[in-house]
């Protein structure tokens, strides 16, 4: 392999000078260089965030993904003194550097198409080409020569400086879009909604259960009968708010393999995936958890009940409920409450219900309600916050059970002061493991925190339940 001096860099010149100018030295040297300026690309792609503290734009995760693959990928066959195998992927990283003559858009060699920093053949939501179109142009109308096969050579050599693994004459052809793989599908989670509404804080190390002190009945003031008499003299009464720990924990064994050669970061993905999941879990424990010790809003003693029965439940017939629930907290404990939280079926129940105009009772807030029920947050998403009733908040939670009741069909809404439950946090470990899997090249992924809760003022918490809560007909 020989090397333009006239579109080939100083730096590169030097480089290769360095190692000795020797022909037998050339494909290393250049392979050291190439890898050296991915690894310099991927420092620069990341500088801006870093610098302004932020995640990644798309733009630049995707040329920070490139350049990795590609280091990988010289590196792997660096290390297997595979200069050769490397030597045909030199010119191109070259160009995608910026290391060859801007001048040279398209350019050919020995395996077919080598691409510059021109964009991808095939792009998301690009009408002039579709892979689809010309898999059909290629394989059942047999156009060979044509347009259509070009882009479909180009589009796989785009795909295999990727590391995607292509096999000629084994469906090669029939590799996708990068953009079919980048913009892979995550599981849906429902999110910690009520978790983060109550009051949080840092879980103490050390310990495997948190004792708060609770004045049970306090001290007394009275009217001094006369002068130089004795005053109200009563004692108070203590007790201790006791708050568990508990591991709310989950893994995943993962082949080595599929970290290694897939195009995409699995661990990253399925890391990211328990993540997720440990905050929907944690917002069912501070939702429901039934332990001693550590029971969620739902099974807590002392909270407010109001039972709101109807075979024919309407929003008029709730709505007095609701008032109940939040009348009882303020009288439990002389603050009003800060929020409602309901499932999103509750919600969307109040929204479709209309007046005898069929006006709907509860209105966007933009509009200026009047003498509406309740109003509906504009462009509110369907959790967190979604509007108001009584002038206090509505948060839609998917984390309530819609299994409660007789029929096991009924959800609950709770009416709350938020900071009366406060849950404990300590800091989460995600973590990947490889020796104790080494005997069958898997490696176990791993996410954990330690977790506690407790209801400082069970009597600030309302929860309206019954048959009037059951699914509701739209």
């Amino acid at each position: 392999m020989s090397y333009d001096d006239t579109i080939a860099p100083p730096s590169f010149q030097d480089f290769i000078r360095d190692n000795g100018g020797d022909p037998r030295y050339i494909d290393e040297a250049a392979a050291r260089f190439v890898m050296e300026s991915h690894a310099e690309a991927m420092q620069r792609a990341i500088e801006p965030a870093e610098r302004e503290r932020r995640d990644m734009t798309a733009s630049e995760a995707r040329t920070f993904e490139f350049h990795r693959n590609a280091l990988r990928m010289f590196s792997a066959a660096f290390d297997a003194g595979k200069f050769g195998a490397i030597s045909r992927k030199i010119g191109e990283s070259r160009r995608q550097l910026g290391l060859e003559d801007s001048s040279a858009t398209h350019r050919r060699n020995a395996t077919g198409w080598s691409v510059g920093n021109e964009e991808r053949t095939y792009a998301k939501g690009d009408q002039r080409s579709s892979w689809v179109k010309d898999m059909v142009a290629v394989n059942i109308r047999g156009d060979y020569n044509g347009e259509a096969s070009q882009r479909l050579q180009r589009n796989r050599q785009e795909v295999e400086t990727r590391a995607l693994t292509t096999t000629d004459g084994a469906g090669g052809d029939f590799v996708p879009p990068a953009w079919l793989v980048d913009q892979f599908i995550a599981l849906a989670r429902s999110r910690r909604v009520t978790a983060d509404l109550v009051q949080n804080m840092a879980l103490p190390t050390g310990t495997d259960s948190i004792n708060v002190p609770k004045l049970v009945s306090g001290t007394a003031v009275a009217e001094q009968a006369s002068q130089n008499t004795g005053v109200q003299q009563t004692d108070a009464v203590t007790s201790a708010v006791q708050a568990t720990v508990a591991t709310l924990a989950g893994g995943q064994t993962v082949a080595v393999q599929l970290i290694e050669q897939s195009p995409i970061n699995m661990d990253e993905i399925l890391l990211q995936d328990l993540v997720k999941d440990l905050a929907s879990k944690t917002n069912l424990f501070v939702l429901n958890n039934v332990t001693a010790g550590r029971l969620g809003l739902l099974q807590v003693a002392g909270t407010n009940t109001v039972t709101f029965t109807s075979a024919s439940p309407t929003v008029a017939a709730l709505y007095p409920k609701i008032a109940d629930a939040a009348s009882r907290v303020t009288t439990s404990v002389y603050d009003s409450p800060d929020a409602i939280v309901m499932h999103p079926r509750r919600w969307y129940w109040l929204l479709a219900a209309v007046d005898s105009g069929s006006r709907p009772l509860i209105v966007p807030s933009g509009q200026g309600p009047y003498n509406a029920v309740g109003q509906q947050n504009p462009g509110a998403p369907g959790f967190g916050q979604v509007g108001e009733i009584g002038g206090i908040p509505v948060f839609t939670d998917p984390g309530i059970s819609t299994a409660f009741g007789a029929g096991t069909n009924e959800d609950k809404i709770i009416v709350l002061k938020r900071d009366v439950h406060v849950l404990y946090e300590g800091a989460l470990n995600a973590e990947a493991f490889r020796a104790p899997k080494a005997d069958q090249l898997s490696v176990f992924l791993r996410v954990y925190r330690y977790v506690a809760q407790a209801t400082r003022y069970p009597a600030g918490v309302s929860i309206v339940t019954g048959t009037g809560l059951a699914t509701p007909s739209f």
